[in-house]
């Protein structure tokens, strides 16, 4: 299948895919904690006579049974060895129960492994796994690639990327989300469309966790921005516990009717997940017939984004600042401690300018004395996990830029692309594939334009040449080019025509650094923030500058006011009525340490920064210290602060991580250092597992993290750990808790035999279950004492069952 003909397809009405897999092929037959695609090639009657029945029910895709076909998932079952063999027996199958009437989608999905720098798994090594499966998929002839139940953008990305420098072939992505709206790494809906469709998804929607009800908002989110079909793949409703088996709740009629509101949010390609039949399908087709999607845009959407946050640029929008801090040009500290490989400044900065009102930062490790590239990508990785602000990438050298747009999970900002030789041949398909946004620096190879007219004539031919490629206006940021003052008198009329003639005449942003129009002047402030102004009055879109000029910033919001922007008022009263708190530090007792929340340490832990979090410890050492005084009074409250702003969403699964990392790494280094009777007691011991035949533990691994941070004894067995092994160590180690975690619908009914178990052994150990298919009313149901949503709510929940007090 072409992407043309796929688009033909979607053009064509609501399309229709399949329902579960998984579900039903244990309703005939498979066990659980087997390898799904071992036993289907083993019984490959059984998946056939499914997949006919969803072909005769009206589905025109099927999902081939590759889901979790890839070296890293297979490696769990010691099947790696034949990774070629199953997938292409796998996508045979599919074809013949598809029988010419229907589409073979190849199915990819997560690894179970986290990508750096939150986990060892580099994107590349990611990027080579997919492409592995996607190539022997490719020799069975798939029609197309899904890649499904995806909750990081990153690998997302990865998967795409792997499948568009293989083939040609069309690609649908889809997201599982969670209630709170966004992914576990913290991808709302909106952010995560806005990226894979610039990056050239040919679909992308959501799947699982949810039914069609729950569904609705996060289609309708994905639709305002959406410019390519939007597909919705719920789940028969809720999960139930009958007897020893997981059922869902909702019958084919009322799925129907449900996934209907969701085709009139926007939904275009519609099919089930866990707990759906054929005869959920069928019902589908029977409903959908007379329907008739609603139309996909073609209005571009302009916007920027993070992995966590969309920056949409509106032309007659507020001013938005890109911070130029991060560039080591003229600042020797920031300069010696990038040579010593440290980021501790970087980090300070990045922060300072988003408290100060930046909105996307610009990252620049041009300098001597480093490998620029390796520097721009330690850079980046940080930034992914400190920061939610949008990035633009800053360098003279296009395979710098390359690497850093290929590892970062939003859509980026290049600056620049200009007609120097060879500039812009090899940044604008880069830009395309990776799906950026780019500045265009109306620069020729003979330097400077000479006068307005040629400005203007480069910036038509590089516009020219990205619409070519499949870019659109609403990629390109023009730069306005500031000359300085002194040197021509002109420069700022100059600069101001073309600001109003890519805005007025192109129907482009412009962009300026404003600090050129100065050079060599006196209080240069003054004359910047003034031309600032007059900028703003001619339609400037962005500014390069330092936000912490307290001057230009108030200069900027107060232009908007005078120009009548949407919610200036507010802006510019709350930000010149704000007032910078100082605080000052008092001699500590040597005895003693302060809870203060302005401490490095803390701070530290905060920002997740282990780098130097040991250094900080040692000289709070020196100065007095006791060890355990900075465990009570400064790491404690510190992970607990953590716990409220992911609480509050302010932090997500990144930030979390990083931060019970910075405090694992402070902790190891004190606890030998703790004297007798200083040493605590630990709160209670914890067993902790994902049951038999889940093989996912990213949720669990980090409850483990925060668990010992608190001080808990914990036992952790692994992942798809047996009912025996759990009871046995629980009984070996007189556990006071089992802990227990499971991601799939088919899995989590085996819980119900853990609790049962656990009661019949007479065992003193509550029991706390979790993931993302796991609700307080199944906690209840199969008599476990505590269900815990997340990290920080296993914390409370295990406090509270143990009788500890804060």
């Amino acid at each position: 299948m072409t992407r043309e003909e796929f688009r033909k397809l979607m053009n064509s009405g609501i399309i229709l895919l399949d329902g579960a897999t998984g579900t039903n092929l244990q309703k005939r037959g498979m066990p659980v904690g087997v390898c799904p695609e071992e036993w289907i090639l083993n019984h490959r009657e059984i998946l056939i006579d499914l997949q006919k029945e969803y072909v005769e029910s009206g589905s025109n895709i099927l999902y081939a049974p590759t889901f979790s076909g890839n070296r890293i998932k297979l490696e769990e079952y010691g099947l790696a060895d034949k990774i070629e063999y199953m997938n292409r027996e796998l996508v045979k199958l599919s074809k013949e129960a598809a029988g010419g009437k229907a589409y073979v989608a190849g199915d990819l999905t997560m690894t179970g492994e986290q990508l750096y720098p939150l986990g060892t798994l580099t994107f590349e090594e990611l990027v080579d796994i997919y492409k592995e499966q996607i190539s022997y998929m490719l020799m069975e002839g798939v029609d197309l690639f899904v890649v499904e139940t995806m909750m990081s953008l990153s690998e997302c990305r990865a998967a795409l990327l792997a499948v568009k420098e293989i083939c040609d072939l069309p690609v649908m992505i889809s997201l599982t989300f969670a209630e709170d709206l966004r992914t576990l790494y913290g991808t709302d809906p909106a952010t995560a469309i806005i990226v894979l469709q610039s990056m050239g998804a040919d679909a992308v929607g959501v799947n699982c966790s949810t039914g069609p009800e729950q569904m609705a908002d996060i289609v309708a989110l994905m639709k305002k921005v959406a410019t390519v079909p939007i597909i919705a793949k719920p789940n028969a409703g809720l999960p139930q516990l009958h007897g020893d088996e997981t059922v869902f709740d909702m019958g084919a009629d009322e799925f129907a009717s449900g996934v209907k509101h969701l085709v009139e949010c926007g939904a275009s390609i519609v099919g089930g997940c866990c707990g759906t039949t054929p005869d959920h399908i069928k019902a589908l087709n029977d409903i959908l017939k007379e329907v008739r999607p609603l139309p996909i845009s073609d209005i571009k959407i302009r916007a920027l984004t993070s992995e966590r946050k969309t920056l949409e640029i509106d032309l007659d929008g507020r001013l938005l600042i890109v911070g130029e801090r991060i560039n080591p040009t003229g600042k020797k500290a920031l300069q010696e401690e990038l040579r010593q490989g440290k980021l501790d400044i970087v980090n300070s900065m990045a922060v300072e300018q988003k408290e100060n009102g930046a909105d996307i930062l610009d990252i620049n490790m041009g300098m001597n004395g480093i490998d620029e590239k390796e520097m721009l990508l330690k850079v980046v990785h940080e930034m992914i996990r400190i920061s939610d602000l949008p990035l633009c990438m800053d360098s003279s050298y296009s395979d710098v830029i390359e690497e850093a747009l290929r590892i970062y999970p939003g859509r980026a900002l290049i600056n620049s692309i200009s007609l120097e030789k060879g500039k812009m041949e090899r940044l604008i398909p880069i830009a395309k594939k990776y799906g950026a946004m780019f500045i265009l620096l109306p620069v020729s190879e003979t330097g400077l334009p000479k006068d307005i007219e040629e400005k203007k004539q480069i910036i038509r031919t590089i516009v020219e040449e990205a619409l070519k490629v499949g870019l659109s206006r609403e990629d390109i940021v023009v730069d306005g080019l500031v000359n300085t003052i002194g040197a021509n008198k002109m420069a700022a009329f100059e600069t101001l025509e073309t600001i109003r003639f890519c805005k007025e005449d192109l129907g482009v942003a412009t962009i300026v650094g404003l600090s050129n129009i100065s050079f060599g002047l006196p209080d240069r402030q003054f004359i910047n923030s003034t031309f600032l102004a007059f900028a703003i009055k001619e339609g400037l879109t962005m500014a390069i500058a330092n936000p912490s000029q307290d001057l230009l910033m108030n200069t900027a919001y107060a232009a908007d006011l005078l120009m009548n922007k949407e919610a200036a008022d507010l802006r510019y009263i709350n930000k010149v009525t704000s007032k910078q708190t100082v605080i000052t530090s008092k001699k500590e007792d040597k005895q003693s340490v302060k809870k203060e929340e302005n401490h490095p340490i803390y701070d530290s832990v905060i920002k997740g920064n282990r780098n130097n979090i040991v250094d900080l410890v040692k000289n709070s050492l020196e100065e007095g210290a006791r060890p355990s005084d900075i465990i009570d009074d400064i790491l404690i409250p510190a992970i607990n602060e953590v716990g409220n702003l992911f609480d509050k969403q302010i932090y997500f699964l990144p930030q979390l991580i990083s931060s019970a990392e910075a405090m694992k790494t402070a902790i190891e280094y004190l606890e030998p250092l703790l004297e007798q009777g200083e040493a605590k007691k630990k709160i209670g011991s914890i067993v902790i597992a994902t049951v038999s035949g889940d093989i996912h533990d990213i949720g669990k691994n980090l409850v483990v993290l925060m668990l010992k941070n608190y001080g808990f004894e914990v036992i952790d067995l692994g992942k798809d750990v047996s009912t025996d092994l759990i009871i046995e160590t629980a009984k070996e180690k007189d556990a006071d808790i089992i802990a227990l975690s499971a991601l799939m619908t088919t899995t989590m009914v085996e819980m119900k035999t853990v609790v049962k178990r656990a009661k019949e052994e007479g065992l003193k150990a509550k029991i706390i279950i979790g993931g993302a298919v796991i609700t307080q009313s199944y906690a209840d149901e199969i008599g476990a004492n505590g269900y815990a949503k997340d990290a920080g709510d296993t914390i409370k929940i295990a406090k509270k069952l143990l009788n500890v007090l804060d």
